[in-house]
């Protein structure tokens, strides 16, 4: 069972009383202690109820979030994640910037071995945009390559 120490910077699980922000907020997220950073290990987060909005004309986008990271020292707490991808709701972004603002911001706060976003976004004028941004450290730099690789076959796929 985790410590009250471990949990000290965990204020949104179990808050009744929570904001949800609709205007871009990475202030919202926390971390936790990860307490196997020994292990190699993978933590996939699935959102698929994304949504922004076009930049231009003001119009919702919806998508799909699919976030997968190894973690090193911190992990992110998923109620502070949802509440920050929830932030996005007003945020007036193309989905390829989305998907990285999303990536940088969460490798500043948890500095992961290796983080990956992927936006699987619904059509908007009969074409669909799937982007993907990666980050390694240099011990995971072949997987970041790889995984870059695998992503042309799969997005043509679909």
């Amino acid at each position: 069972m985790r410590t009250e120490n471990e949990l000290q910077g965990v204020t949104l699980l179990g808050n009744q009383h929570v904001q949800y922000y609709d205007n871009y907020n990475p202030g919202v997220l926390e971390t936790f202690p990860n307490k196997h950073p020994e292990n190699e290990y993978l933590v996939t987060f699935n959102c698929p109820e994304f949504t922004t909005l076009c930049p231009k004309t003001g119009q919702p986008d919806f998508g799909h979030i699919y976030i997968s990271y190894i973690p090193r020292e911190r992990m992110v707490e998923s109620k502070s994640l949802k509440l920050y991808l929830f932030s996005f709701r007003n945020h007036g972004d193309f989905h390829e910037d989305c998907v990285n603002i999303i990536m940088k911001d969460l490798v500043a706060l948890m500095d992961p071995k290796y983080l990956e976003v992927t936006g699987w976004f619904m059509p908007r004028g009969g074409i669909s945009i799937y982007p993907f941004a990666n980050y390694a450290d240099k011990e995971h730099e072949e997987l970041k390559k790889q995984r870059l690789r695998e992503q042309f076959t799969l997005n043509i796929q679909h």
